[in-house]
């Protein structure tokens, strides 16, 4: 297991890459050029600037999340093929810096929802809470108004000039099925996982975020079933799962440990997080333990090492705690704690191997 750290770049992230490269067996950040607009190459100036900041810490970027996928290629338009030959571009500038791996997603609008952003936890910290009632009744405007006004930094999923197209999208998903999702999600694969088969490169789509349709939208990655004929889309190496277990582990339904026994050899990059869920389909995310939420990261972790994982791993998003101001759900003190929980429990592993042996 590589374990790795988001990172959203100087002057957009409250965490340092001096502060990353003290926690305990961080080998590389998780990156990506936040300011540029889905569906546009990546300059290859901006690329090679995130890699002389990292190489100065001694820190590699062979993980890059997300390089945005355009809304015109999960509609199907025929304007697709121009945002697909951008995204093959970016993927060969991506491989001449050393990216091994590409985290994208495939959902329609928004990638991830939550009602609030610091929500309080009994023990005072906040973390971000998605309250179903309100998402099942609220006009996602109000989403967006909400959200967007409690925004300091950038936010995957929430650029600017997505939000400003809501009305017009939501217009054109009705159309969209989600066998018509499928279709489209196919012909992306079917055109972007030969460039990353011969470029090295993994593509690891990550699981809808939470796992069911909203506000009308189709959501295709969800669960054990539609990871399986995911992989099966396109029959590669090079066309991977980004397990997340804060996404998936939002529907209890989902046998996370099980996922990682079958999909072996798929999942390139892991997303390790805890979300304590309600029994009204609310949740809330909480610390890396176990105990603390719905999602065993403990059997988690021990089915990677069970399986010889030895793909890149990052603590998701934590709490914020110890009045740390910071990207909601993206401080620095409760991931580092994250890291230290699924370091012992996978040094313990190691440990009871070599106890075997012996």
């Amino acid at each position: 297991m590589k374990m790795v750290f988001r990172w959203y770049g100087t002057g957009n992230d409250t965490v340092t890459l001096k502060q990353i490269k003290q926690i305990p067996g961080v080998e590389g950040i998780v990156w990506a050029l936040h300011d540029m607009p889905a569906g546009e190459e990546w300059p290859m100036d901006k690329i090679l600037t995130y890699k002389e900041q990292a190489d100065a810490y001694g820190l590699h970027l062979e993980v890059v999340e997300s390089v945005n996928v355009h809304e015109d290629i999960k509609l199907g338009l025929p304007s697709r093929d121009a945002y697909i030959d951008n995204y093959k571009k970016t993927i060969e500038k991506l491989a001449t810096v050393g990216v091994k791996t590409i985290c994208y997603n495939f959902m329609p609008v928004f990638d991830w929802v939550r009602t609030e952003l610091f929500k309080e936890l009994e023990d005072g910290s906040t973390a971000l809470f998605y309250e179903k009632a309100k998402v099942d009744s609220m006009d996602p405007g109000e989403l967006v108004n909400r959200i967007a006004n409690e925004l300091d930094f950038t936010m995957p999923g929430w650029e600017p000039e997505r939000l400003k197209l809501l009305a017009p999208l939501f217009e054109q998903y009705k159309q969209v099925s989600a066998e018509d999702l499928w279709r489209n999600l196919q012909y992306f694969l079917e055109q972007i996982i030969p460039t990353a088969e011969r470029h090295g490169i993994q593509m690891a789509i990550h699981p809808d975020d939470p796992p069911w349709p909203i506000f009308g939208l189709p959501r295709i990655i969800n669960s054990r079933e539609s990871i399986r004929r995911l992989l099966q889309l396109v029959d590669s190496p090079c066309n991977g799962v980004t397990l997340c277990s804060g996404s998936l582990g939002a529907n209890p339904d989902n046998d996370i440990v099980a996922m990682v026994h079958e999909f072996k050899g798929r999942i390139p990059f892991a997303h390790i997080r805890n979300v304590r869920v309600y029994d009204n389909g609310d949740f809330i995310e909480t610390s890396h333990r176990t105990s603390d939420g719905t999602v065993d990261i403990a059997g988690i972790v021990r089915a990677y090492h069970e399986t010889g994982f030895t793909g890149y791993a990052r603590p998701d998003h934590g709490r914020h705690i110890w009045d740390e101001p910071c990207r909601p759900g993206y401080g620095l003190y409760d991931r580092a704690l994250g890291i230290m929980y699924l370091w012992g429990v996978w040094d313990s592993m190691r440990a009871g191997e070599v106890a075997k042996r012996a």
